[in-house]
């Protein structure tokens, strides 16, 4: 009886140290089974509780009426599948007529409590059949992604979704892209992480840091084209602008549209073209774009509108060409100038670190879904790079980057340096090699004999 007793407290010593220092191990061994468990004995109740059940049919009452049998009860959604993961649970449901997934959706935050798990995403997989991602730990707190190889060009794994997903910042199915987040909010680090993800593709990496260039400086073995001010980057977009004609211009050439030619050989895009003729995509990444839509006099404003214009051109044409955009700011609103409205419509894709203001959040996700600017207000100073991810269709999730130091982008864009693409129209921005600047101590001036 001893010996069984030590083994159950070595067990439970165990399952306590697996908890709080390797909680997947934890969710493996313990956490899964405790959790289906839970979910099937629970599961009638819970969903009574957050009013997801439906009355028993007509004919069930009136059968029971007839015979002068107990009302029957009722009825919850039929389980089809109940699923482990590395992470949680997947629970799949076919919903009962009269239902609709946004009642699941709206009970998510019920349904975490009464399973006593860490999170619970609703979505809908089809008609009638309504799936929840069910978390059974902070898969937030430190994110490990997992050891996989990016092989899709333009797709790069950058951050870790709330419900265990691998989050993916795919150029081919959202082109452009809006970053905003304050200052230590891990946005840098989110930028970071995608170039070095970016460096070992087929890419070109073209970018505008008005901070001289302190933080894409460094990566510059593996950019084509880099500015750091604005009036270097207003050249650089107007080169941009300038490719992404002469692209337009092969497309053009190379559509072959005739009788005889297959519809699959006929293009619109680079991505058609034959491969020896397809151009690299461009990938720019403006680090803060009110830097570039500031303006302190007429020469300025001047300056501004065509950087602007310039942008607003490459958001809304640049996709074909292979011209996909990553903005980054604090603040992205109309209190820039004209035409920022217009080109934060053209970016598709929405990013929200921390907030210092609600204001700030709106102007991420205000024309998307107000519980994506409620869910980025409420991100902790404490957990930096952790943001809300969404795009104009609604949909949205908190993510978190993780944390690429300097160095190992710095050493990847190196390792990559050979793959740097050459544009003739951007060679007059190619950014020279980092100069490496050993500051010392400054020597006290002594003043020499006799002098006074």
């Amino acid at each position: 009886m001893t010996a069984l007793w030590v083994t159950l407290l070595v067990v439970l010593v165990v399952a306590l140290l697996l908890r709080r220092l390797r909680p997947t191990w934890y969710w493996m061994t313990f956490g899964v089974t405790f959790a289906t468990i839970r979910v099937l004995i629970r599961y009638r109740s819970v969903m009574d509780a957050c009013g997801l059940t439906v009355p028993p049919a007509r004919w069930r009452l009136a059968l029971a009426r007839v015979t002068n049998r107990p009302v029957p009860e009722a009825r919850s959604p039929r389980i089809l599948r109940l699923r482990p993961t590395a992470t949680g649970l997947i629970l799949r449901m076919k919903i009962r007529p009269g239902q609709d997934a946004f009642d699941f959706s709206a009970s998510s935050d019920r349904l975490r409590h009464s399973f006593a798990l860490h999170n619970v995403v609703s979505r809908e997989i089809r008609s009638s059949v309504v799936e929840l991602r069910m978390t059974g730990y902070d898969v937030l707190k430190r994110v490990r992604m997992p050891a996989a190889v990016d092989t899709d060009v333009l797709s790069v794994a950058v951050a870790l979704r709330e419900d265990g997903q691998v989050h993916r910042r795919d150029y081919r199915q959202v082109p452009h892209a809006l970053n905003v987040g304050a200052t230590k909010s891990g946005k840098s680090v989110y930028q970071r992480t995608l170039v070095a993800g970016l460096a070992p593709q087929n890419v070109a990496l073209v970018g505008i840091d008005c901070k001289n260039g302190v933080e894409l400086a460094p990566l510059s073995a593996r950019f084509t084209a880099l500015a750091d001010n604005p009036a270097a980057a207003a050249d650089l977009l107007a080169a941009l602008v300038q490719y992404m004609g002469r692209v337009y211009q092969l497309i053009r050439t190379e559509q072959r549209i005739s009788v005889a030619t297959p519809d699959a050989e006929i293009t619109a895009d680079i991505w058609d073209l034959p491969a020896h003729l397809r151009p690299v995509p461009v990938v720019l990444l403006v680090d803060e774009v009110a830097e570039l839509a500031l303006a302190a006099n007429k020469v300025e404003e001047v300056r501004r509108d065509q950087i602007v214009t310039d942008l607003v051109r490459l958001s809304q044409l640049g996709r074909a060409a292979g011209i996909h955009l990553e903005i980054c700011g604090q603040r992205f609103g109309s209190e820039l100038g004209k035409g920022i409205t217009m080109l934060r419509a053209q970016l598709t894709g929405r990013t929200a670190h921390r907030v210092n203001d609600e204001t700030s959040a709106n102007m991420a996700f205000g024309d998307i879904s107000p519980d994506a600017v409620l869910a980025a207000v409420q991100i902790d100073k404490d957990h930096p790079g952790t943001a809300v991810a969404g795009d104009s269709s609604g949909g949205w999730s908190r993510i978190r980057a993780p944390h690429t130091t300097l160095r190992q982008a710095v050493d990847t864009c190196n390792a990559h340096a050979h793959r740097t693409p050459e544009i003739p129209e951007l060679a007059p921005f190619r950014p020279d090699p980092p100069v490496r600047i050993h500051i010392g101590k400054v020597q006290p001036k002594t003043s020499p004999a006799g002098a006074f």
